[in-house]
């Protein structure tokens, strides 16, 4: 039997696992750590070396408690969160910490872009969203704030690439990795040209770019540096897949048009799988897919499930001692707690946009319909209804614009491992959900193009029809929808538009 071996560099935690060609999860080695360094309200920081370090804890234990397992490994694989740039001087040594992907800091954007580019911006309606984009663009914040280091930039590369390098020596990077704040030409898989309209909106010369391979390409080989520090055999394949999002659309079997996978992670998300191009909302692109001739359309909430640990860390850590106490996590308490609360937590209504998206550069987050029986473990329900609320929203405006009608839900994610939480979604979407045989399907995605890249099964097709298995399905239940049904369409779609002027307000504040 073969393996392959699987690192899933999250925001608060990696993993280290061992699947077989039937997908099924050997071993898993999980390390948590600090999400961030934070010298700054909003700012959002990680050091390099601290995830390296904790990538080769994990291969080291692998190694040498699992030896009968990884003498079976034939290639690994890596995914990784997104939107997160290495800066890197010409010997490829990192020259700051990283700025994450969920770091709320601004560049200015007070240099107009050529005129041209403002005027058709503006006949096309997005001259608000260029300007979201344009101030998140955390190069170009380093080059205000910090001229002196970025002199010193010889390569600006995703996180997955730099883990490439550590790990061959070759500083490249899969194209269905390259998702952030870079001038790549989503459409087209490759870096845009100067000649490109949205070109200088990104304000990065393609002299800093990394070359990018397509998933399933052999990015090199394990080097005898690398081993020292890792443990893991020199010569071994390490194959590109994709981000973790991209890989957890393939390891919930997202494939056929019917299908659409939602994410419960520190990102929530809704994706589906097409082979036709087109933007989910307006200048938003269509994310080159792990697998090979498709796109991945996402509409993205930026804190999703972050926002559990937000409520945990705020409201519920007098639990942790019970919980301990008791065997359980706080999650499994606080689900404990709203299993009695009724479907729309007795009119409380939430609206998840504890962080602005690109599209609505305005919107905060928002709870409505306080009164004096609502208790802590209402507000904990309205949470997970809210980012329900808002992922089908955007599930439905994708349907609209691809003209693809979605049957079922694919869950993944740590909050897919509730079933509460899973009943609660089909109950919401009023469709039928799904979760397959593990959570991490982050992982799973990725062992699945490793397999098909080693030749182990002849397309991707073929590998998920052996690796992903559907375990539970949760069916919408006919009361619950209808009271779903009645406050998605009469409070949650009207809502944003009733506070969007006090939103603007706020943020000239």
């Amino acid at each position: 039997m073969s393996n392959v071996l699987i690192v899933d560099v999250g925001t608060q935690s990696m993993r280290g696992i061992i699947f077989d060609s039937n997908g099924k999860l050997l071993v898993k080695e999980q390390v948590k750590y600090k999400p961030y360094l934070s010298k700054e309200n909003g700012y959002m920081e990680q050091t390099a070396q601290m995830y390296w370090g904790v990538f080769c804890d994990i291969t080291r234990k692998l190694v040498n408690e699992h030896a009968d397992l990884m003498k079976n490994v034939i290639a690994m694989s890596i995914d990784t969160f997104r939107d997160t740039a290495v800066l890197l001087d010409e010997r490829n040594n990192v020259l700051r910490n990283l700025i994450l992907w969920s770091d709320q800091r601004t560049a200015d954007t007070s240099d107009p872009l050529p005129a041209k580019n403002r005027i058709l911006f503006k006949m096309v309606g997005v001259t608000r969203t260029v300007n979201a984009i344009r101030s998140k663009v955390k190069t170009r914040w380093i080059m205000q704030h910090e001229p002196e280091l970025w002199a010193k930039v010889h390569k600006v590369a995703h996180i997955s690439a730099y883990f490439n390098y550590l790990l061959t020596g070759n500083l490249i990077d899969s194209y269905a990795s390259t998702i952030g704040h870079f001038p790549f030409d989503h459409k087209k898989k490759k870096y845009l040209t100067e000649k490109d309209l949205v070109f200088p909106v990104y304000e990065l010369d393609l002299k800093y770019m990394v070359p990018v391979c397509a998933p399933g390409d052999v990015v090199g080989v394990i080097t005898a540096e690398c081993a020292l520090q890792t443990g893991l055999p020199v010569g071994l394949k390490v194959i590109a897949s994709g981000s973790d999002k991209g890989c957890e659309t393939v390891g919930v079997g997202c494939v056929n048009a019917n299908v659409a996978s939602v994410s419960f992670g520190t990102t929530s998300t809704v994706q589906f799988s097409t082979k036709k191009y087109f933007e989910p909302e307006p200048f938003m692109p269509a994310y080159p897919a792990v697998l090979k001739d498709y796109y991945n359309p996402e509409v993205q909430i930026f804190r999703g499930y972050w926002m559990i640990s937000w409520f945990k860390q705020n409201f519920a850590r007098h639990l942790e001692k019970r919980a301990e106490e008791i065997g359980k996590s706080v999650e499994e308490i606080m689900n404990e707690e709203i299993e009695s609360i009724p479907p729309g937590s007795d009119g409380l209504i939430l609206q998840p946009f504890w962080q602005a998206g690109l599209t609505t550069p305005e919107a905060r987050g928002a709870i409505i319909g306080f009164s004096d029986y609502h208790t802590r473990a209402h507000v904990y329900r309205a949470i997970i209804e809210g980012i329900d609320f808002a992922l089908r929203e955007g599930l439905e405006r994708m349907e609209k614009r691809g003209k693809q009608k979605i049957d079922y839900i694919a869950v993944s994610g740590g909050g897919s491992q509730s079933n509460l939480i899973c009943q609660i979604a089909a109950n919401i979407f009023n469709k039928p959900v799904k979760r397959v045989q593990t959570y991490e399907t982050s992982a799973l995605g990725a062992a699945v193009v490793a397999f098909t890249a080693c030749g182990v099964y002849t397309d991707a097709q073929e590998a998920i029809g052996h690796m992903v298995h559907y375990t539970d399905t949760f069916m919408p239940e006919s009361t619950a929808v209808v009271t779903y049904e009645h406050i998605y369409r009469n409070v949650y779609l009207k809502l944003y538009a009733k506070l969007q002027s006090f939103y603007k307000y706020l943020e000239k504040e």
